[in-house]
């Protein structure tokens, strides 16, 4: 039982079960089941996602991780955690779960590689701190640039936070190429932003990859399915506010177990 589900660690419970029934033509319940594979040391988690990491890309996740792992809840405190990501208007409700073992969240056999969303969707910037989170923002159609995130993300999201908070604003944002141009570099500057040095394709160590994760549940779990891209902009913009405060509280305070986790 235990070996079936480690060589197809994406079968669901019913699909183990139903093997082992044809295979010894003894039915086992999915709650039996269920309890043997944990005996066994698995559990149905649901896997990480990245790009695939190069060895150079994986130095440099451990680097920060030692390098972070020791901050204090002030030090999070101060950091905006921003992010992209994509929703569409085919709801993806059905949950990818995989069987595996207590402490091997980033082993490579348990890390799915990202993939784009089909059918029609918005793109979406949002960030989080703390006490605290940003307005989302929805972008119009086409491409982002380096231009237009100055313009859209920064200047009106970003610099207000700055503007609250004070020179000890720390603000995170990843490694995508609109994010390293010239002119966003500059902007930062000027504006006396300091901005946190983040690894290369390190999403799974960024709280505000749960809280899409969670903004997707709780629009699959809408009655009626947006008809068009403009009804998925106001389902994402109401839901972003209705998210729990304590929920992107607790995911900040995260941050240390996300750095000790890559080092075990």
């Amino acid at each position: 039982m235990i070996l079936q589900a480690k060589r197809g660690r994406q079968q669901s419970a019913s699909a183990i079960a139903q093997q082992l029934c044809t295979a010894t033509g003894r039915q086992v319940s999915l709650f039996t089941l269920a309890r043997r594979l944990h005996k066994g040391g698995l559990f149905a988690r649901r896997p990480e996602r990245c790009l695939p990491l190069k060895v150079g890309h994986r130095r440099q996740r451990l680097q920060w991780c030692k390098e972070h792992k020791n901050w204090t809840t002030d030090q999070w405190s101060r950091v905006l955690f921003t992010d992209e990501n994509r929703f569409s208007t085919r709801s993806d409700s059905q949950r990818v779960l995989i069987w595996r073992e207590v402490g091997t969240r980033f082993y490579p056999s348990n890390i799915k590689e990202r993939r784009r969303k089909g059918g029609p969707g918005v793109l979406v910037w949002g960030g989080i701190m703390l006490n605290g989170r940003s307005e989302l923002h929805v972008f119009d159609r086409g491409s982002v640039t380096g231009d237009r995130y100055c313009e859209k993300v920064l200047l009106p999201h970003v610099r207000l936070f700055r503007g609250a908070i004070g020179p000890d604003l720390i603000f995170m944002d990843d490694n995508a190429r609109p994010h390293g141009t010239l002119a966003v570099k500059e902007l930062l500057e000027s504006e006396d932003i300091t901005r946190m040095d983040w690894p290369a394709y390190s999403p799974n160590i960024n709280p505000i990859e749960h809280v899409w994760d969670a903004l997707g549940r709780r629009y699959a779990a809408r009655l009626h399915s947006p008809e068009n891209t403009q009804q998925l902009k106001q389902m994402m913009i109401e839901e972003w506010a209705l998210l729990p405060q304590d929920m992107l509280h607790q995911l900040v305070l995260s941050m240390r177990r996300r750095c000790e986790q890559p080092l075990q």
